[in-house]
């Protein structure tokens, strides 16, 4: 073979094992996605699968814990509670129980067929919520008092009045007899309603005394609409109509178990959130104390420190500006009155001075002895003035020293 023949065979060779060289590239190549994208489908299968089992747990422990979402609100509104910057409204029902206990067989078959039903009309999801709450006697002893106090003026009215027409002698004894029939009665109800404060105040004392609200809790969400163009007004009237109307359904519904219900208004919301919140502080310090103690303006209406010291800063630099202007007004006005006193102090002077002027300058017509003479008159008047004002000025001035140089009565000591 020839060389050249060689140099074509040995080409032939390297072109060949270049093909393969690319050819088991390839094959590895994908043979590494394909292994890569089945281990992806096997993450992804098990990611799901620990989401659905996430999910069953949710589930499972989804009244235990998305019932106490409800608390965490932005405000009250329109007997609504607004979470989420108006992307949840709540509405709540209070409900009164019956006594299942103490029905008979058939009343409470009919009680649980009645809740079974309910159950089955519900087309959206509720929360229901139990707050267990201290008995507050304060307020019933207040008004037992209130009535007490009334019941105990007029007792002593009426035994003023029966102790008068007693002594006058102008009734009978039958009428008399009718008083103090009266009298007693009042008397002994004002002991009755003495004894039920001191029972009352007794009972109060036991902090155990509790007292159990049951509620329903609803929802609703304005993204429930989809995409509109609505604006925050109109989605809040919107979720105000879903929820009242949801709200009657549960009422009607509950009905036929024997249960009844209310919606409850903004002041009934404000006080479940704070007996919520403040569960230790509602038994001692109520909402009520707390709205009269002005507790709900601390935090909404306080201003900034910042803005109180601008605030102060802005007022001194007004009173300032305000006292620099009235003592600059003052001083030019003293000024001007100075000058004006000494214009008037100068006025003979002034007059004089002119005086001269008007001499000279119609000399020619007066004549010049005659204008002289008028001109050294007015001088000698003017030297005569100053002499008397100057004598006038020493004179005063001696009264002062004379007055100064009084000595006081020597005082004399007797020695024994």
């Amino acid at each position: 073979m020839t060389d050249n023949q060689i140099t074509q065979l040995l080409t032939y060779l390297l072109c060949l094992m270049i093909f393969v060289l690319v050819a088991l590239i390839i094959v590895f190549i994908w043979v590494k996605v394909r292994d890569n994208k089945r281990k992806k489908e096997e993450m992804i299968t098990n990611e799901n699968a620990g989401i659905s089992g996430m999910n069953n747990t949710a589930t499972r422990g989804y009244n235990k814990q998305s019932i106490l979402k409800f608390m965490e609100f932005d405000k009250v509104e329109d007997n609504m509670i607004v979470q989420k910057n108006g992307n949840r409204y709540l509405m709540v029902i209070e409900c009164q129980g019956v006594n299942y206990d103490l029905m008979s067989e058939m009343e409470q078959t009919a009680v649980e067929e009645g809740f079974v039903q309910f159950l089955n009309s519900l087309r959206f999801p509720i929360q229901i919520y139990v707050q267990t709450r201290t008995v507050n006697l304060e307020n019933s002893i207040s008004n037992y008092n209130k009535r007490v106090n009334e019941v105990e003026s007029n007792l002593r009215r009426a035994e003023a009045e029966y102790e008068s027409n007693r002594q006058s002698g102008l009734f009978t004894k039958e009428e008399l007899k009718a008083q103090f029939y009266e009298l007693t009665k009042m008397r002994n109800l004002y002991e009755y309603g003495k004894d039920i404060i001191y029972n009352t105040q007794q009972m109060s004392l036991n902090k155990n005394v509790l007292n159990k609200q049951y509620y329903i809790i609803t929802s609703y969400y304005p993204s429930e609409l989809g995409n509109t163009n609505f604006d925050k007004e109109e989605l809040k009237n919107i979720a105000f109509s879903e929820l009242y109307t949801r709200c009657q359904s549960l009422i009607a519904a509950l009905s036929s178990t024997g249960v009844t219900g209310k919606i409850l208004d903004s002041n009934a919301l404000v006080e479940l959130l704070y007996m919520a919140y403040n569960r230790d502080e509602a038994e001692v310090f109520g909402l009520e104390k707390a709205l009269a103690a002005g507790y709900d303006e601390l935090y909404s209406t306080a201003p900034e420190v910042i803005d109180k010291k601008i605030a102060a800063l802005d007022k001194e630099l007004e009173e300032k500006a305000m006292s620099k202007a009235q003592d600059v007004v003052e001083k030019v006005r003293t000024a001007r009155e100075m000058k004006l006193e000494e214009r008037k102090n100068k006025m003979e002077d002034i007059i004089d001075e002119m005086a001269k002027l008007i001499i000279q300058e119609n000399q020619v017509y007066i004549g010049k002895e005659v204008a002289e003479e008028a001109m050294q008159e007015l001088t000698d008047t003017r030297k005569q003035r100053r002499e008397a004002k100057e004598k006038a000025e020493e004179e005063e001035e001696g009264k002062v020293h004379e007055k100064k140089a009084v000595k006081k009565p020597r005082r004399t000591t007797r020695t024994a």
